[in-house]
């Protein structure tokens, strides 16, 4: 019987699969802190207050490719190439999603919109990474090696995804809702298509090196492709509802650090 549980755990006991997932976990979340802390020197004059806050979500994402990469060194494991089809970040940008790197590597402040645009594309994608973080904080949020590290990544992409609810509901109110609506459907429609990809690539990766026989692979590529289906249909419209969040101010304090990973 499949379950996410027996998945990870797979993934997670065998040496070379857990090196390329934290590897890949690892690529990803350094490159969110690039692109905030990119985003938060370019923020224009009349949106400073933001500032901040973007600062703290990227010193968050840092945190975090910290604490696979210290994951890692625990097992005396090196890092590996990210393999190009399961680069979440990089797959996104090719598909126009988010600010293009080419935009944030000029020092040329950002427009009102382009703050606009970035806030809605990580409300997409901290969606997708506060649930991923829910399913493995259930499946491993009291296991030994690495229960501590999820619980605390979790807690981080719940605040991220607050962060949006309410800096977006503050500037639709200020008039950009418009934009906002377009840019999450945009973005939303992408992303369900992107994490398709990747996850799939992902799976096929894990296959080959845990020598999975090709029922397993195939029941894992079906599901995959449903989960799609579901979400292309339908399941797409919880990525771009705004709500109040319960955590108000949810990036405006002292960053929680990791010394123990980091």
């Amino acid at each position: 019987m499949l379950s996410a549980r027996s998945l990870f755990q797979e993934i997670v006991d065998h040496d070379e699969s857990f090196q390329l997932f934290c590897s890949i976990a690892a690529s990803g979340e350094s490159q969110g802190g690039w692109e905030n802390a990119r985003i938060a020197t370019l923020v224009p004059a009349g949106m400073r207050d933001l500032g901040p806050k973007i600062t703290r979500h990227g010193t968050d994402e840092d945190k975090h490719g910290r604490i696979f990469r210290a994951l890692l060194r625990k097992r005396g494991l090196p890092a590996v190439p990210v393999p190009p089809e399961t680069d979440y970040t990089m797959l996104l940008e090719r598909r126009g999603i988010g600010l293009a790197h080419d935009k944030l590597r000029r020092d040329e402040p950002l427009t009102e919109e382009d703050i606009v645009v970035y806030l809605a594309h990580s409300r997409v994608t901290e969606q997708r990474a506060a649930d991923q973080m829910v399913m493995l904080v259930k499946c491993f949020g009291d296991h030994p090696e690495i229960g501590k590290a999820v619980r605390m990544i979790s807690n981080d992409e719940d605040n991220h995804l607050a962060y949006c609810h309410e800096e977006l509901l503050r500037l639709a109110h200020g008039g950009h809702a418009r934009t906002i609506q377009r840019t999450l459907r945009t973005s939303a429609l992408a992303e369900i298509g992107v994490y398709r990809d990747v996850s799939l690539a992902v799976m096929a990766h894990m296959g080959r090196i845990l020598c999975w026989p090709a029922p397993k692979s195939a029941a894992l590529a079906a599901g995959i492709r449903a989960m799609y289906a579901y979400e292309r249909f339908s399941g797409w419209h919880r990525m771009v509802d705004l709500r109040l969040p319960d955590r108000i101010d949810a990036l405006g304090g002292e960053p929680v650090t990791a010394p123990e990973f980091a």
